[in-house]
């Protein structure tokens, strides 16, 4: 009976982990908005090939939507955000414009 009652305290570490992983993926998401606006950017960068983002990177920059206006204004006044978003495409942008020789 004293075994069985001993493997208790034993199974709770081993899951531990386990139940912290699962609220990690959970309070990953508090900005869905963000989900969006990183998904599109990253997809973007991806789905570009390196002449059209050279190009990109050549023209003047033109004024830009409304949404994407707001957004930004959205990232700056909100660090936390902010962070998140950089987090979430600063990986898969710098390496596109590495492999695309972009950047050094």
């Amino acid at each position: 009976m004293f075994k069985r009652f001993a493997l208790i305290p034993l199974i709770a570490l081993a899951a531990a982990p386990l139940c912290l992983l699962d609220a990690r993926v959970v309070c990953a998401q508090p900005f869905p908005m963000i989900d969006k606006l990183a998904q599109k950017v990253v997809e973007k960068y991806q789905n570009s090939s390196c002449q059209q983002l050279a190009e990109e990177r050549s023209q003047p920059k033109v004024p830009k939507g409304e949404m994407e206006q707001r957004a930004i204004s959205v990232l700056r006044s909100d660090p936390q955000m902010r962070t998140e978003f950089i987090n979430r495409v600063a990986a898969p942008v710098a390496n596109k414009l590495f492999e695309c020789g972009l950047i050094p």
